[in-house]
């Protein structure tokens, strides 16, 4: 795991556990990524719940109960979906904050829509709280898409442990 990736999940481990919050997360794109950097973190189980991969849509529907519905109209790579797989994420692995990852790393599966790097990205509480960032970049090729992916789940996810102190 590189340094910055590293250091970011120190920080918010640090915070979760100094505020007795427990964290899971819901990937697509980022294939547990997010989780992987999340639990390299020594006293991480602390806080951190677990993770679900829902590489196939089947799996956001089935297990993560993201409507038939939001799948077809908003598709897979959208802000709606990323929100109700971390809702769903909140109410299957019972943590308090989720974050949640769908997009494209490519090399293919780009559209005209969401063409190669294009990534939606959720942070959601019990409470309902949000926060959301589509970003989109360079292609760099599938492994430093994945890991700018990753680290933009975690830069989102630490603004919004900033904002939403309780």
């Amino acid at each position: 795991m590189d340094k910055t990736i590293t250091n970011k999940s120190v920080s918010i481990i640090a915070e979760l556990i100094g505020r007795g919050v427990s964290i899971a997360t819901a990937e697509s794109c980022t294939g547990g990524g997010v989780a992987a950097a999340l639990t390299s973190v020594s006293g991480s189980s602390a806080v951190v719940k677990g993770g679900i991969v829902a590489y196939a849509t089947e799996v956001k529907s089935k297990v993560l109960h993201v409507s038939r519905e939001t799948l077809d109209t908003q598709g897979v790579v959208s802000e709606a979906t990323v929100l109700a797989m971390a809702k769903g994420a909140i109410k299957v692995l019972g943590s308090d904050i989720v974050v949640a990852t769908s997009g494209v790393t490519g090399p293919t599966g780009g559209t005209e829509e969401n063409p190669v790097c294009t990534v939606w990205i959720a942070v959601v509480n019990r409470k309902g709280e949000a926060k959301t960032l589509r970003f989109r970049d360079i292609d760099r090729g599938r492994q430093k898409n994945t890991r700018n992916a990753v680290l933009n789940a975690l830069k989102l996810l630490d603004v919004f442990l900033k904002k939403h102190k309780n």
